[in-house]
């Protein structure tokens, strides 16, 4: 009876164009399920395989017959790390730091190495990662795969400090791309989910290590934007910043600084230890998500012990936070999701308006919504800042049981009219409940993509559960 039912799912797939090998060759292979950080939209694909060398990797594409998808991290949470049926490439075991040059300020190293893993390397240099996200687990091929960001001032987007990428394509070539040598596959690779190719190495540009003190202030929402641009933007000093919105109403951003300082640090840590417990953490999260005084306890317990306390600490200290502070004790009941709207200065306030709204009228159990900031991103083939923009990223709890998924599914897609009506942007790295129409609003340089993607990869090799749905 199981190997009746797994060849009626196999044709099934095969049928649907889900599967491009043969239903023999998939049941020739012991199905894996794939899964990401949420335990959400597991895959059940063909083969996995973790390379630990570039040629390993090449030969592995070149030879499978069906559909390969990437996977480094899987801090994606809507299927993008994987295909149904096909070949899955776990990148995390080629993390080769490749050379340094410190005196360049410049490193290349192997997709698989995660930023924490490179920041150990360049620390005792007196060197930081020039952009990354908040948190240090992500692998770096795939931080430039979905084109990340994080608090840094005036950075924008992870691509701008990238200055060469080494790519596997459908045919298992390996090919160098940099902003004038294979130009197109440069620009498309970062923030491409993999569409085009396997990123195998990535050559950065670093800065320097300095200490950092934290400000905060609280500013009324309508007064953010100009707050931000009149005292953030432009000051050469601020490294980082975001500002917190909390629930229910989202409307008195908490602005939180880092700027260069050369006062007395209060952490004489240079990272922050790896494998701590974050039992306090877990029990805080917990609090503040189910029970009714949550955003009190947020405003007048957890923020004035954190926040209210001097901190000057190492730029490599602040961008060496583990995503374990962020995981609760268990999943089986509900879990912890981002969404991320990117929109245009001008319309934050409204937005955020419409956005509170929508979570209140849906019952969404938001902890807080971050609030970034980007220039317009002139790189990437599929921008998610087509101007100046401030990000908006939503952390929320939602229960794992069908009914969950659909009510999250509606007011997500509720937030993204909002967004198009404003003229912003959805992030691609989360569930994927945005619907076809949605998604070719937001996007529309895909249909650019699609015509690259028909010359480097006409079979359609690389594919995943977000490609599969809009591409």
């Amino acid at each position: 009876m199981l190997v009746q039912r797994r060849c009626f799912l196999a044709r099934a797939l095969a049928g649907a164009g889900l599967l491009t090998l043969s239903p023999q060759l998939a049941l020739a292979t012991p199905g894996l399920l794939i899964s990401n950080v949420t335990g959400l939209y597991s895959v059940m694909v063909a083969k996995a395989v973790a390379p630990s060398a570039v040629e390993q990797l090449a030969q592995e594409v070149r030879q499978w017959p069906g559909q390969v998808a990437v996977g480094g991290g899987r801090f994606s949470m809507g299927g993008q790390i994987a295909c149904a049926g096909g070949l899955h490439l776990d990148m995390r075991e080629l993390r080769q730091l490749v050379w340094l040059d410190a005196n360049a300020r410049t490193v290349r190293v192997q997709a698989g190495m995660t930023w924490r893993d490179l920041q150990e390397r360049i620390d005792p240099l007196g060197l930081a990662v020039t952009t990354m996200q908040s948190f240090a687990n992500f692998t770096i091929g795939g931080s430039v795969a979905v084109n990340a960001h994080g608090r840094y001032v005036g950075n924008g987007p992870l691509g701008n400090s990238v200055r060469a990428l080494q790519i596997v394509l459908a045919d298992g070539a390996v090919v160098e791309a940099t902003r004038r040598r294979n130009a197109a596959l440069f620009r498309a690779a970062i923030g491409g989910y993999g569409a085009l190719g396997v990123i195998s190495e990535v050559e950065l540009d670093l800065a320097q290590n300095v200490p950092m003190e934290r400000s905060m202030a609280s500013v009324a929402l309508e007064d953010y934007p100009d707050y931000f641009l009149g005292t953030v933007r432009d000051d050469p000093d601020c490294i980082l910043h975001n500002a917190d919105l909390l629930p229910p109403l989202f409307d008195a951003p908490v602005a939180i600084s880092w700027r260069a300082t050369s006062k007395p640090l209060t952490e004489t840590a240079r990272l922050i230890a790896r494998g701590q417990s974050y039992d306090m953490h877990q029990n805080a999260i917990f609090a503040l998500t189910e029970l009714p005084c949550g955003p009190e306890l947020r405003t007048h317990v957890v923020n004035p012990l954190v926040l209210d306390k001097p901190a000057v600490v190492w730029r490599n200290h602040e961008a060496s936070h583990d995503v374990a502070e962020l995981e609760p004790r268990t999943r089986r009941i509900s879990t912890y999701v981002l969404q991320e709207y990117f929109i245009p200065v001008r319309h934050l306030v409204a937005f955020v308006r419409e956005m509170a709204g929508i979570i209140r009228q849906h019952g969404a159990n938001v902890l807080n919504v971050s609030i970034r900031h980007s220039p317009a991103d002139e790189l990437s083939l599929l921008p998610w800042a087509r101007q100046e923009v401030f990000s908006l990223v939503v952390y929320y709890k939602q229960r794992v049981h069908e009914k969950a998924h659909a009510q999250a599914g509606a007011w997500t897609r509720a937030m993204i009219d909002a967004a198009l009506q404003y003229g912003g942007r959805h992030y691609l790295p989360y569930q994927l409940h945005a619907t076809r129409e949605q998604f070719l609003r937001a996007y529309p340089e895909v249909a650019q993509l699609r015509q690259l993607k028909q010359r480097l990869d006409p079979q359609g090799k690389f594919s995943n559960q977000l490609w599969s749905r809009y591409l």
